[in-house]
């Protein structure tokens, strides 16, 4: 639900910078006649259309985005107002970051990938930081769930082959 009104909104703020780019025309000599002959031709070209300008994500769908996680992480991590500005300015940090990837990488998913992951690791760094090793033991506990990302200390099960583990070496 809510990844559905961040985009929605980020469809609104991007509608009014497209509609802006008009195509521009330009008058070109074609060719000019010595004296006695008609006079100059001339035609009107477009210009072509521009590529793409890939601006940067707009601050209010950043904000909005770092605010709900910021305000989700209080509600369910009991934050203190000094935690919870720190973890604010973290989270709109790696919004903006990550927002700012996906834009340039757009075309190149393996490169996104590792550079979301990148953020993602220093983010929780920063976090980690912050936070109380209790706080910190919920939000990876809540963060597992959600994610389905695997605990390493519980990580159990037959190792990949040739790994080893098993009896039979």
């Amino acid at each position: 639900m809510k990844l559905l009104l961040l985009s929605s909104l980020l469809a609104l703020a991007a509608a009014p910078a497209v509609r802006a780019q008009a195509p521009a025309t330009a008058t070109v000599k074609t060719k000019v006649k010595p004296a006695g002959q008609p006079s100059i031709k001339t035609r009107t070209t477009h210009a072509a259309e521009p590529a793409a300008v890939v601006d940067g994500p707009s601050d209010a769908v950043i904000d909005a985005k770092a605010n709900a996680l910021t305000a989700n992480m209080q509600k369910n991590l009991g934050l203190s107002p000094q935690q919870t500005e720190k973890i604010r300015v973290i989270n709109r940090r790696g919004v903006d970051n990550v927002e700012t990837a996906r834009l340039r990488y757009r075309t190149d998913p393996r490169k996104l990938a590792g550079v979301i992951e990148s953020i993602g690791s220093s983010r929780l760094s920063a976090i980690k930081d912050v936070l109380t090793p209790a706080q910190f033991e919920k939000y990876q506990r809540k963060r597992e769930e959600k994610m389905g990302v695997p605990n390493v200390q519980g990580v159990q099960g037959t190792p990949p082959p040739g790994l080893g583990g098993g009896s039979d070496q």
